[in-house]
């Protein structure tokens, strides 16, 4: 394991919907909720509550919240393009980036989290932590724009689980 990358990760998945729905899905905090979030809450630079129905844009700060998980990431957009790249500060100082390229009938969502601090915590709690994390919600997504079903565990007596 001493040539192990921890510093960042990549996870790529194919999902059969349109370019353009999938980038909504990370822009639109309504949509964010559908598949990621119990809450995306985004300020604009002026600090004002961003619609929930309503683009991001660069510089917004946001705060977010999982089912069955108490804390609240907070962070901010550092990047969109508004075709198919996101770029996001998140956990601490790292850099998430996600992309979309249509494939066919297809939308590859690629995200890569980097600048992960290299400490055993930081190993585990961000490395490990978040790249089971994303997994399970691009597999999440997929599931949400290709047939409907929310794979999240919503219920507080079902914890800890894999969908959790």
């Amino acid at each position: 394991m001493k040539n192990f990358d921890w510093t960042q990760f990549t996870r790529k998945i194919a999902i059969k919907a349109p370019l353009n729905a999938l980038y909504d899905a990370w822009t639109i905090p309504a949509q964010i909720e559908r598949w990621f979030l119990s809450d995306a809450t985004f300020y604009n630079s002026s600090d004002e509550k961003i619609d929930k129905n309503e683009h991001i844009t660069p510089g917004s700060r946001y705060e977010w919240q999982w089912y069955l998980w108490d804390p609240t990431e907070t962070g901010f957009v550092k990047e969109v393009n508004g075709t198919d790249h996101i770029q996001f500060k998140f956990a601490g100082e790292c850099i998430v980036d996600v992309h979309l390229e249509s494939f066919k009938d297809n939308t590859i969502v690629s995200i890569s989290q980097r600048e992960i601090p290299t400490t055993d915590e930081h190993k585990v709690n961000i490395h490990l932590g978040c790249d089971r994390g994303w997994s399970f919600y691009l597999v999440n997504l997929k599931s949400i724009y290709e047939g409907g079903i929310d794979l999240r565990n919503k219920n507080s007596d079902l914890k800890p689980m894999l969908n959790t």
